[in-house]
């Protein structure tokens, strides 16, 4: 309370000191009429100010300066002006000011959001209103409180739980008993009945302790295994004498004084996980010519890349656990019969690189039978629930059983997770790769215009079912969970919100709960290592990638000449789409000179010709590069390749960039993650990327690379040209960079500390679910009611697809039945 109250005061502070400078600025937000305005028109409506008179600086320094650096949006409804005010990540308060008679009222979230909702609903009044408020569910549960905290959710856990719960011999019970139910499938594991009891296990304990000091360490576990199982010990201590020893003395470390890291350590090698199941239904699902395709991106790279990962970390527990049996990963997606020629149409595909793992296709059924077409990811909605019951039945055919753990991918996966593990019982772990509602500025409280072509009402209705039903959530970031002081975090932009004539959100998911934890994939090793890893190096590939970026042939693979073959190579790789912000790379390039005459810029991007392409924004794009190469003359020292699905050429192809000296670029407006600037990273790259997202996180300023600033592209470029200078000052400082940026990977981003992570967090999770309330059946007792009284009938209005439609017509008209989304910080609201 006392930091809203603060918050309020500046606002009184500035009227007492400021008054007519005050009143003169609130009232040119109000005379723009009913209005949302962004943080940025809000200070530079101040700047305006500032510049006609300099006496509006006292408001910028003031009291009042510091809740519009603050304020993430303002609703003007004239004459009233609502703030909502962040003063840092996570924390949130809401102002109301009349410029008529100058009062400051502070506002609960739920009274901000009825406010807002009157940019849609006029003086038009619901006094019943579905509000959502998960809050309470978690009144008496653990949750973090600083936002430097978010993130690491299973530390905080482990420190709050076992000081709670182990506070004395008695208190060991849970843990006793979590050992003993212990099995795979009916085989048992841990501890057997010859220990009976809690009291039993410490005098078993000592005496395998005595037992197993005097063997080497090295000593294979079948050497000991009947002496322990008379002991009470069974499977799964150890492949070894030293192994099992470490686990019981840190089973007895626990039992006499438990620490949160020495349990996390132990509940990490407890065989808990020996089957997975993970979840992406829609869209492309496969291994070969489907990367590009609607829908899939790099959600397949990172779930292929993933199911290796844990594989091998599966494989690697099992056998050091001392056990013999087979883990199972199945990816669950959708079965789709005209296929294009791939093999999204076949049930089951083994997963290459792997001894263990599967695609299983379940198709999607209508009236009429099986789906045969694709459908966007918008329209897969309607389909979910009878997948999901179709899904029960096939993966407990395949893995003999129900799976350990649940993985779910992008809303539609976690959604189908969720149902499974309310379903199953089983461990659900949720990740998001996006969310929606930050890519598509207003798309809550204007949620009607993108309905016919977003179906958001279900999308974020999934959404938050998913995200307070999964027992953990994983993120590549912070920025994902929270943001930065400046920009709200995706998760944390669900926390209230409001949907009007559907419901109001005043707490819907809470980014203190320490369900959140930040588990950082990596790049696939077998595809990107260095460059001066020259054993491995795929030299035959060598004639092609020249053709790539030499050959002086224009077409629809590429274009544009690099006439100066010495010059090192400015090298970039995305989507061809508005926020990855290729065009604005090229125009940084082509302002500058001095940085055209020290490097080449080749891009990997898109269709270079724009009939080629379905998607509307890229279309634009298309066309705005050709503006640029005629604009700035590039035609000597750009190219220009289309979009490549070959990711083995295009690891070779950034070690060849670095053969040259080169450097990669990731210029987006805002990234998630920046899985490609990982790769780079790990090919011995220099890399610059956006200080706006998941590579501020990845990369260390001026140590491991360099931040940019996508919204100031002269700071950019002149920030390549002083590379490449003092690169030709001092021969070493390209290789120090390199070295530097591949020491960043291996300590931070491997898809090794990725798969153990994972694992670590499935038992530790599993553990405290059994143990305390963190089963949330209250909570999920709330879920299962929203699911079935409103997103059920949500669902009845996406109109179900037809085999008789055009997809490619359909795609086509969903791009032209809505305008775009409103541009960041529009403002202006317009009557119906």
């Amino acid at each position: 309370m006392q930091r809203m109250t603060s918050m309020r005061e500046r606002v009184h502070d500035s009227l007492g000191e400021h008054r007519n400078l005050f009143v003169s600025l609130l009232s040119k937000y109000v005379a723009l009429g009913p209005s949302i305005l962004q943080p940025h028109q809000l200070l530079d409506q101040l700047a305006a100010c500032i510049s006609d008179c300099e006496d509006y600086s006292k408001l910028k320094d003031g009291p009042f300066g510091r809740v519009l650096e603050c304020s993430q949006e303002a609703i003007v409804l004239p004459p009233l002006v609502g703030f909502a005010v962040r003063p840092k990540p996570g924390f949130w308060e809401y102002l109301q000011v009349n410029v008529d008679d100058l009062s400051v009222e502070q506002l609960t979230v739920s009274e901000y959001l009825e406010f807002k909702e009157q940019l849609t609903n006029g003086d038009k009044k619901d006094n019943f209103v579905l509000e959502l408020d998960f809050e309470p569910f978690g009144a008496e549960f653990p949750r973090l409180t600083r936002p430097s905290s978010v993130g690491n959710g299973v530390q905080f856990l482990n420190r709050h739980l076992s000081s709670s719960l182990f506070r004395g011999a008695d208190s060991m019970q849970p843990l006793f008993e979590f050992l003993k139910i212990h099995r795979n499938r009916q085989e048992l594991l841990m501890l057997n009945e010859r220990i009976p009891t809690l009291d039993k296990l410490r005098p078993s304990l000592l005496k395998a302790e005595d037992m197993l000091q005097k063997l080497p360490e090295d000593t294979p576990y079948k050497a000991v295994a009947s002496k322990l199982q008379d002991l009470g010990l069974e499977k799964g201590w150890g492949d070894t004498a030293g192994r099992v020893l470490e686990m019981i003395r840190m089973l007895f470390d626990i039992l006499q004084a438990p620490d949160p890291d020495t349990l996390e350590k132990f509940l990490g090698r407890i065989p808990m996980v020996f089957s997975v199941v993970i979840l992406s239904p829609h869209g492309y699902f496969g291994q070969a010519g489907v990367l590009g395709l609607p829908d899939t991106g790099g959600q397949i790279v990172y779930i292929l890349d993933q199911v290796k990962a844990l594989e091998a970390e599966m494989l690697l527990k099992i056998k050091q656990q001392g056990l013999e049996v087979t883990p199972q990963i199945l990816v669950v997606t959708r079965l789709i019969p005209d296929s294009q020629g791939t093999s999204c149409n076949k049930r089951l595909e083994k997963i290459h690189g792997t001894q263990h793992s599967s695609i299983l296709r379940v198709p999607f059924r209508n009236e009429e039978g099986i789906l045969r077409k694709w459908i966007s990811r918008f329209d897969v909605y309607p389909y979910l629930e009878r997948f999901t019951e179709e899904v029960n039945t096939e993966i407990r055919a395949e893995l003999a059983g129900k799976p350990d753990l649940i993985i779910g991918n992008y809303s539609d996966g976690n959604l189908v997770a969720s149902l499974l593990s309310h379903k199953l019982g089983v461990t659900q772990c949720n990740i998001a790769h996006a969310l929606e509602k930050t890519k598509y500025p207003e798309s809550d409280i204007f949620w009607k215009k993108f309905e016919e072509k977003y179906h958001f009402s279900c999308q974020f209705t999934a959404d938050l079912i998913a995200m307070n039903h999964a027992d953990f959530i994983i993120t590549s970031t912070y920025q994902e969970i929270m943001g930065s002081q400046d920009v709200v975090g995706q998760y944390e932009s669900h926390s209230a919100f409001t949907m009007p004539g559907l419901y109001r959100v005043v707490k819907g998911i809470d980014v203190f709960d320490p369900k959140f934890n930040i588990v950082s994939p990596g790049a696939d090793m077998d595809i990107y290592f260095p460059y001066t890893d020259t054993d491995r190096r795929l030299t035959a590939l060598h004639p092609d990638i020249e053709e790539l970026l030499y050959s002086e042939v224009q077409n629809e693979v590429h274009i544009g000449v690099l006439k100066d073959r010495k010059k090192p190579m400015i090298f970039s790789m995305a989507r061809l789409d508005q926020v990855k912000n290729m065009t604005g790379l090229v125009e940084w390039y082509g302002k500058n000179k001095r940085l055209q005459e020290l490097a080449n810029l080749v891009l990997v991007a898109g269709d270079i010709d724009p009939s080629k392409s379905k998607d509307r924004e890229e279309v634009k794009e298309i066309q705005k590069m050709h503006e640029l190469m005629k604009t700035y003359d590039l035609f000597d020292n750009f190219r220009w390749i289309q979009a490549q699905r070959n990711r083995v050429r295009t690891g070779e192809l950034y070690r060849y960039i670095a053969d040259t000296g080169g450097v990669f670029v990731q210029p987006a407006l805002y990234e998630a993650f920046g899985l490609t600037v990982v790769e780079a990273m790990t090919c011995g790259l220099p890399t610059f990327a956006t200080c706006h997202g998941g590579p501020a996180e990845i990369i260390e300023h001026e140590k491991s690379g360099f931040h940019i600033d996508p919204y100031h592209g002269d700071e950019a470029s002149a920030m390549l040209v002083t590379f490449f200078e003092r690169c030709l000052a001092d021969d070493k400082y390209w290789n120090t960079l390199s070295d530097a940026g591949l020491e960043r990977i291996y300590s931070r981003f491997t898809w090794k500390l990725y798969a153990e992570r994972l694992m670590t967090l499935a038992g530790v999770y599993s553990f405290w679910k059994y143990v305390s309330k963190l089963g949330r059946r209250e909570s999920r007792r709330y879920i299962e009611m929203f699911y079935i009284l409103k997103y059920r009938e949500l669902v009845k209005s996406v109109p179900l697809s037809s085999d008789e439609e055009d997809v490619e017509e359909k795609q086509k008209h969903r791009n032209a039945i809505q305008p775009d989304p409103l541009p960041v910080g529009t403002g202006i609201v317009k009557k119906a």
